[in-house]
């Protein structure tokens, strides 16, 4: 990575340069995404542009300098996003190391110097919670479910009354949400879905060509292709049948769509992209007046949802695509009534007649 036979005017910036390609390769080479890969070298370079040194120079004290000053201020970042760029600095610093890059004898000869570790158990942050999002967030209750429905659903007539363009758009907007809710759908998965991905499930042959979705753009481990799941439609969730009926019958076709296989279409004929349906939520929380730190992802009372509907466990981690059972179980958050039914039925299978509620 280092030109042979040259003599470099500045050799410090075109070492941390050539570490830099070089980390990037080697993350190119698991097959992790762009998206993964650029965050991350912008972060190194921002930790250099703090310390004002190459990495052969950095220290545990220059690690703990950057965590402690993004932590100042009113928008200091959470420990969830410190972990994170300890972990992203440390693997670029495990990169180094590594013997089998060379690394450190080249730093060493040109410069003296060799890198070292940054962050250990002593100055990092310890990872004791499996959940530590924003604790605001949280599953919408059936009540605000409705009431975000609702709002989607006036919205179009709202905008048609105020002679403004986007009624049709607001139309196709309040479908994609309540079909995200119905079959329990991030909005990556929901923007990916494509009318074939639309499937008869022969055991319920009353809800026609739409009683399983293929998700085939499911959220995937890092360095992995998209993981596909079917998503089986619930008797609970029928009434998606006329919204996905009204949908692919009157709405879409006004879109123009021609040939294009995407499910939600725009209006410049293009494949609804996951921001826009984030937007989508957005305009429908604030219409309904629900709390702003809601986002989509607080869609998925699914999960709860079919767990008060009785459905087994394992049924329902398939449904959502998670590879543990402790992933579902962040999401779970089911009501005091059906904790007080569960309560009243193991009482009743101890005590039997002598109980009452």
């Amino acid at each position: 990575m280092l030109a042979d036979n040259v003599v470099h005017l500045d050799p410090a910036p075109a070492m941390f340069e050539a570490m830099l390609q070089g980390w990037r390769r080697q993350q190119s080479a698991r097959y992790l995404r762009a998206a993964t890969i650029g965050p991350r070298l912008a972060l190194i370079q921002r930790f250099s542009r703090f310390t004002g040194l190459y990495p052969w120079e950095w220290a545990p004290a220059d690690g703990e300098a950057f965590i402690d000053h993004l932590r100042g201020g009113d928008q200091g970042i959470r420990s969830s996003t410190a972990r994170n760029y300890e972990v992203t600095i440390s693997l670029f610093v495990e990169y180094l190391l590594d013997p089998r890059y060379d690394w450190m004898p080249l730093c060493e000869e040109h410069f003296g110097d060799f890198p070292q570790l940054i962050f250990h158990e002593g100055n990092s942050v310890a990872h004791k919670l499996e959940f530590e999002a924003d604790p605001r967030r949280r599953p919408l209750t059936y009540d605000e479910v409705q009431a975000l429905f609702d709002a989607a659903d006036a919205r179009p007539s709202r905008i048609r009354g105020s002679g403004r363009k986007g009624a049709l758009g607001a139309a196709r907007d309040a479908a994609v949400l309540k079909t995200v809710y119905a079959f329990g759908l991030r909005r990556g998965e929901a923007s990916g879905l494509d009318l074939t991905d639309l499937r008869r499930n022969r055991k319920a042959p009353t809800f026609g060509n739409m009683g399983c979705l293929m998700v085939r753009y499911g959220k995937a481990p890092k360095g992995a292709p998209a993981k596909r799941r079917t998503v089986l439609l619930v008797p609970e969730m029928d009434w998606v049948l006329d919204t996905l009926g009204d949908w692919l019958g009157e709405h879409r076709p006004l879109f123009g769509p021609r040939n294009h296989p995407a499910l939600w279409v725009t209006e410049r004929t293009g494949r609804l992209s996951p921001r826009s349906i984030n937007e989508a939520f957005v305009a429908a929380r604030c219409a309904a007046g629900l709390d702003d730190s809601l986002d989509l992802h607080c869609l998925r009372p699914y999960i709860t949802h079919l767990t008060e509907f009785g459905y087994p466990a394992r049924f329902v981690q398939e449904q959502v695509g998670h590879s543990h059972a402790a992933t579902t179980a962040i999401y779970m958050g089911v009501s005091n009534e059906y904790r007080n039914k569960l309560l009243e039925t193991a009482l009743r299978g101890r005590l039997g007649d002598d109980w009452e509620g």
